[in-house]
């Protein structure tokens, strides 16, 4: 019985969603779904890892865990 609200709300807002002025950046949004890196790896590289001084110091557990399992 609640399907007629459902399909309701639903036309309603697939309308509004054709209907609405929106400016769209085509240009991110194709950068988005192309996955360019080259913006995302030069920002990242700029931030200092806060893990590398943990890695460093419990190397040598992960080779002892490695060597439990096997």
């Amino acid at each position: 019985m609640g399907r007629g609200r459902a399909k309701a709300k639903q036309t309603r807002v697939a309308r509004d969603l054709k209907y609405r002025a929106v400016d769209t950046d085509f240009t991110s949004l194709e950068r988005e779904l192309r996955g360019d890196s080259a913006l995302a790896t030069s920002e990242s590289n700029d931030l200092p890892d806060p893990y590398a001084d943990l890695a460093d110091q419990y190397a040598d557990f992960e080779d002892d865990d490695e060597r439990r399992s096997s």
